[in-house]
C-alpha cells in the first residue's frame, strides 16, 4: 500500500483560519492598546486648577512647571471664594489658597478618590515649601458607601454595555420591524434606569436624585440605537466595531477608573466623545455638583442616539429602493445576507423547527411556515421541505407533520426558494420574500402523477 502524506493546508484552510481568528486578534490589540497605555501609570496631563491670588498664581504656576511639566494649567481668580466656587462649577479640579499661614486646597472626591489623593500629594508638597501645613477640603463629598468615588463607573456598565447586547440580539428578533425593535430599545432602557437607580439608591451607593434616571436612559439609549445603526453597514464587522467602541475604547476613557485629567492626551479626546465618559459626566454633574456641566455631556449622548436614528433611516430608505427596484424590473437579484451577529451569543442559522399553535416565551420565532396538502385537502405527512437562496445553495431541508405542516427561522431576508416533495406525487416549487418583521407562508398542494397523467391524456 502505498504510503499517505499529509497534504499541506490549501487557500481555503488559511481562510477559514483567518476567519476564526480576525475577531480574536483584533479584540487581544484592542485591549493591550487601550487598557494598558491609559491605565498603567496615570499622571496629570493639564489638569486646571484655580489659585486664589495673582502672585500666588504665578508662584504656583512655577513650581508646578518645573516638577511635572504639562502636567496643571493655573487661573488666577480673586480670593478663596472664587477659588472653591471653580470647583463646585466645575471650571477646575481643584482651588489652592496658598497665602497666609493656612493653605487651603479644596477638592471633589465626587471626580474620583485616586484623583484627589493625587492633588493632595502636590499641593502638599507646594505648601511644604512655604514650610505650611496643608488643609483639603471636600467640597463635593461622594455617597456615603462610595467610599472610592468609583461606584458610578459600575454603574455605568451596567447601563451602556447591556444596551450594546440588546442591540445585538434584535438582530436575532427576525420578526420584529424597526419601529418594534425601537419600542424595544426604549422600554428597557427605561426599565433599565430605573431598576438600577432605585438598587443604587437602595443601597447607598447613590445620592436620592431622579435626575439620575434620565441620564442612565439616555445612556442606554446612545449605545444600543447607535450599535443598531452600526450593525446594518458593517455587517460581519459589527462585533469588533460594537466592542471597540463599547467596551474596549469606552471603560478605560471612562473617567471612571482614572480621572479623565490623568488620561495621555490622545484618550482625553476620545473620552470627550465617546457615551459612557459623557454619561459618567453628566451623573456627576447632576449628583454632586447641582447641574453644573451637564448640557455638554447630554449633547453628546443626544448625538449618539440622532446618528443611530440616522443610520436606521438610512438603512430602511437603502431597502425600500432596492425592493422598488425589483418590482419594476421584474429581476431577482442576489440578496445581501443579514448583520452577522455578536459571536458571544447564539448565531442565527436556518433551523426547522416543530409546529406549535401557541408560541411560547423563549421559544424561537418562526419565519417561514407553510402546510402541504393533497388534492382532496388532505394533509400530506413526510413531504420533504428543501429551502434554497438565490444563489442556489441549500439552506434548510425539513420534512411536514402529521398535520402536512412545517416551520423554519434563522433564515436571511429576501428571496428564497421553497421546493417540496413526496413520493408519487410531483415536486412544487414556490419563490418568497422574506421581509422583516412579518412571518411568510408557503403552502402546497401536491398531485399525485397519476392525476398530472390522466390531465396530460
Amino acid at each position: 500500500m502505498a504510503e499517505q502524506t499529509e497534504r499541506p493546508p490549501g487557500p481555503a484552510s488559511a481562510r477559514v483560519l483567518a476567519e476564526a481568528l480576525w475577531f480574536p486578534v483584533i479584540l487581544f490589540l484592542g485591549f493591550l492598546f487601550c487598557f494598558a497605555p491609559a491605565l498603567h501609570a496615570p499622571q496629570p496631563h493639564h489638569v486646571k486648577v484655580a489659585v486664589a491670588d495673582r502672585a500666588g498664581a504665578r508662584r504656583v504656576d512655577s513650581e508646578l512647571r518645573r516638577q511635572h511639566p504639562g502636567g496643571f494649567d493655573i487661573t488666577a481668580v480673586t480670593d478663596e471664594r472664587a477659588a472653591r466656587q471653580a470647583v463646585l462649577d466645575r471650571h477646575a479640579a481643584a482651588g489652592f489658597v496658598g497665602h497666609g499661614r493656612h493653605p487651603v486646597l479644596y477638592v471633589a472626591k465626587a471626580n474620583g478618590m485616586s484623583f484627589e489623593q493625587m492633588l493632595r500629594t502636590v499641593f502638599t508638597k507646594v505648601a511644604a515649601r512655604s514650610h505650611h501645613r496643608l488643609t483639603v477640603e471636600d467640597v463635593a463629598p461622594t455617597a456615603s458607601k462610595d467610599l472610592l468615588g468609583s461606584t458610578l463607573l459600575y454603574f455605568g456598565i451596567a447601563w451602556s454595555v447591556p444596551g450594546y447586547i440588546l442591540a445585538t440580539t434584535l438582530l436575532r428578533a427576525v420578526t420584529f420591524t424597526r419601529g418594534r425593535k425601537l419600542l424595544t430599545i426604549v422600554g428597557a432602557a427605561a426599565l433599565f434606569s430605573v431598576a438600577g437607580h432605585l438598587i443604587g439608591t437602595g443601597l447607598g451607593y447613590l445620592p436620592a436624585d431622579p435626575s439620575a434616571m434620565a441620564i442612565a436612559f439616555l445612556l442606554t439609549m446612545a449605545v444600543a440605537t447607535s450599535a443598531s445603526g452600526l450593525a446594518l453597514f458593517t455587517r460581519q464587522f459589527f462585533p469588533a466595531v460594537g466592542m471597540g467602541l463599547f467596551i474596549v475604547l469606552s471603560i478605560p476613557t471612562s473617567g471612571g477608573a482614572v480621572a479623565a485629567p490623568m488620561l495621555p492626551t490622545f484618550f482625553q479626546h476620545v473620552h470627550a466623545v465617546m457615551p459612557l465618559a459623557n454619561a459618567l459626566d453628566a451623573l456627576r454633574g447632576v449628583l454632586y455638583f447641582d447641574g453644573a456641566g451637564v448640557f455638554k455631556p447630554v449633547l453628546v449622548l443626544c448625538a449618539w442616539i440622532a446618528a443611530g436614528a440616522v443610520l436606521l433611516g438610512l438603512d430602511a430608505r437603502l431597502r425600500n429602493r432596492r425592493a422598488a427596484g425589483l418590482s419594476a424590473d421584474g429581476d431577482q437579484e442576489e440578496v445581501e445576507e443579514p448583520p452577522v451577529d455578536d459571536p458571544a451569543l447564539e448565531m442565527p442559522i436556518p433551523t426547522a423547527l416543530p409546529v406549535h399553535r401557541h408560541h411560547h416565551f423563549g421559544e424561537p420565532v418562526p419565519m417561514l411556515v407553510g402546510t402541504i396538502h393533497d388534492s382532496e385537502l388532505r394533509p400530506v405527512r413526510g413531504a420533504a421541505v428543501l429551502v434554497m437562496d438565490t444563489a442556489g445553495r441549500q439552506l434548510l431541508r425539513t420534512v411536514t407533520d402529521e398535520h402536512g405542516e412545517y416551520a423554519a427561522t434563522g433564515l436571511p431576508e429576501g428571496y428564497l426558494s421553497v421546493v417540496v416533495s413526496s413520493a408519487g406525487r410531483n415536486p412544487m416549487v414556490h419563490q418568497k420574500l422574506l421581509r422583516p418583521g412579518a412571518v411568510a407562508r408557503a403552502d402546497f398542494a401536491l398531485r399525485s402523477r397519476q392525476e398530472v397523467s390522466r390531465q396530460a391524456h
